[in-house]
């Protein structure tokens, strides 16, 4: 299959769903594969985490979404995630990133251990109250991360429940295609979210309170400041982007435990390992499985050229799955020495929150694991069809009220273990 055909593929509803075996039709081609006339593929580890860090590689810009988009201007999805840090470029991107830098600290995102726990806990708790089966992601993968970045912002409890929808709808503009009437949803969204955010930033500068909205809202470093168009983008995405990926992590993280009954039961036993679980989880299953890049000067990769203007889709789920940097790949191993996934990218546009992402994905498996051992897949899971956010529409459980034996020791990342 040649890289057209396999790029087609991995667009389809089917490729999406699954795009593992597309990604391996692509990296027979080489790591960096050319798929156009200015338009490249990267599957290969060491030359996805390279171009995310080269200076010469950055989101685009104004002028070529002109070139590349015509009236995206229009647009309230494009427009909301142009004006926002995930989509431009230093100095902009620096400012922005700084600003926002101050909620996401090593000591800041420590501090919430507690309060991560707590909200797991009582959700574990209705989980247990439920008549099965239990939609996971509704009870538990959505409401534990959009309570938490929720939390941050200063979002009232009350209006929790309104995000799901909306930010759906809203990251529908982030595939790589979109066709009209899928615009026409993610516009929506973001119109819904400007809205609910224009009304909280104007109760925060009347009343301030000790949240991320009023820092923003108060925000300077140096006499830099968000305008209000940055403001209200950066508060969406900060919303959208805190929990759409962890969700997604939880969901496809507890599917892979569940496939793997001897690696959960260690994990249940020895809940220090949750660290290099969760990287493997998101190396082996990527909540995020692309971004893109636009070149601004010549660079060679992969031994491909790639000129100036070049655009470049990184798959971020091929590159955790790059038999150069992971023997096996296909193979769920938590022992596995040196796990580094790129799923929350690398460079400057490196998640701000992937350090929150990653504790509450590390608190929340081994409470699951302990408090819910009969944990069980009840029904088929349903997938989003969507390929830069992997994740589940619905994943119905069983709770398991009945605790099971375990009898699998735990054993610590990079020893001789029990084979997943």
């Amino acid at each position: 299959m040649d890289p057209t055909d396999a790029l087609a593929l991995l667009m389809s509803p089917e490729g999406r769903l699954d795009p593992y075996p597309t990604y391996e039709r692509l990296r027979a081609h080489g790591p960096v594969v050319q798929a156009g006339p200015v338009f490249y593929v990267v599957t290969g580890y060491a030359e996805a985490d390279a171009i995310l860090r080269d200076a010469r590689f950055g989101v685009m810009d104004d002028a070529l979404r002109d070139q590349f988009m015509p009236g995206w201007r229009e647009s309230p999805a494009v427009l909301s995630i142009s004006r926002s840090m995930l989509r431009t470029n230093p100095p902009d991107h620096s400012r922005m990133r700084r600003l926002a830098a101050g909620a996401f600290t090593p000591r800041r995102i420590a501090a919430m251990r507690d309060v991560v726990r707590a909200q797991a806990d009582e959700l574990v708790g209705a989980m247990l109250a439920a008549d099965e089966p239990v939609d996971f992601m509704a009870a538990f993968a959505y409401p534990l991360p959009v309570g938490v970045i929720c939390a941050l912002l200063g979002v009232p409890a009350a209006d929790r429940p309104l995000f799901r929808r909306w930010a759906t709808d809203l990251t529908g503009v982030l595939e790589p295609e979109i066709t009209a009437d899928e615009l026409a949803v993610a516009d929506r969204g973001a119109a819904e979210l400007r809205s609910y955010f224009t009304e909280l930033v104007a109760a925060r500068r009347r009343s301030p309170a000790d949240d991320l909205t009023t820092a923003l809202v108060q925000a300077h470093d140096g006499g830099d400041r968000l305008s209000g168009d940055e403001l209200l983008a950066n508060l969406i995405v900060l919303l959208v982007a805190g929990f759409e990926t962890t969700t997604n992590l939880l969901g496809n993280g507890l599917v892979a435990l569940l496939d793997h009954p001897r690696a959960a039961a260690a994990l249940r036993e020895r809940p220090d390992l949750a660290p290099a679980y969760v990287d493997e989880l998101l190396r082996y299953d990527s909540p995020v499985q692309l971004t893109s890049r636009m070149s601004t000067a010549p660079s060679r990769y992969g031994n491909v050229d790639l000129p100036p203007e070049s655009w470049v889709i990184v798959l971020l789920g091929a590159a955790n799955r790059d038999p150069r940097r992971y023997p096996d790949p296909a193979r769920f191993d938590p022992w596995r020495a040196q796990i580094a996934p790129l799923s929350f990218g690398a460079g400057p546009h490196y998640c701000l929150g992937a350090a929150l992402a990653r504790l509450e994905a590390q608190v929340a498996f081994p409470l699951l694991l302990r408090r819910l051992p009969g944990l069980a897949v009840a029904g088929r899971p349903e997938r989003r069809v969507r390929l830069t956010l992997r994740g589940h529409a619905t994943l119905p459980v069983r709770v398991g009220r009945q605790a099971a034996p375990v009898t699998v020791p735990g054993t610590p990342p990079g020893a001789a273990g029990p084979t997943p």
